[in-house]
């Protein structure tokens, strides 16, 4: 087995999300973007069906994307706190970029949808990963949002797509503090027939 200074195991030990709160620019611009996004697209896909597209958020966009968002809030709960509803207006207004990962689902395949969703998950891993050894930081994340189909349609999600996850990159302003992980011995069980 690999030693511990080999830099695939390296970057999977240090992996940890950085908060949107603490992204700030510069984010990779397009061209880096490309071959993040390029990086990321390198996950299992059974059947081959590329089940994920990629919806990029930049700038006003994220404002707007925000606005939208407060104003989907209101509609859900017409009585809903300011503190709510600003908590949506601002959701993707930390990271100077946001990508939304679609999964792109084909309904009745031979691939199950759940294989496919899985796959469209491993992009949003697989460019988590790609943007640290890039330098930045990311958060991946969902929320209600990434479940409401009017506010999907809004994003341009069409009747078999679903919201993998948005995923917010940056430049870390500040090192998050490392949490407690699991203990993969304890979650560890050998399977032996009866």
């Amino acid at each position: 087995m690999p030693g511990p200074d080999q830099p695939t195991l390296r970057a999977l030990a240090e992996r940890r999300s950085v908060p949107s709160r603490l992204l700030a620019e510069p984010a990779p611009d397009e061209a880096h973007l490309a071959e993040l996004l390029q990086l990321a697209s390198r996950v299992p896909d059974h059947g081959a069906l590329v089940p994920w597209r990629f919806v990029t958020l930049r700038g006003d966009a994220r404002l707007a994307l925000g606005e939208a968002l407060a104003a989907r809030a209101r509609e859900r709960d017409p009585q809903a706190a300011e503190a709510v509803v600003d908590k949506a207006r601002r959701r993707f207004s930390f990271a100077p970029l946001v990508v939304a990962v679609v999964a792109r689902l084909t309904p009745d395949h031979k691939v199950p949808e759940c294989e496919q969703r899985m796959t469209a998950g491993c992009v949003c891993f697989a460019l988590l990963q790609a943007a640290r050894g890039a330098g930045y930081g990311a958060q991946w994340l969902t929320g209600w949002s990434a479940y409401d189909r009017p506010f999907l349609a809004r994003l341009g999600l069409g009747e078999h797509e679903e919201l993998a996850g948005f995923i917010h990159i940056g430049t870390p302003t500040d090192t998050p503090d490392e949490r407690e992980r699991p203990d993969a011995a304890a979650l560890t069980r050998a399977w032996t027939p009866d």
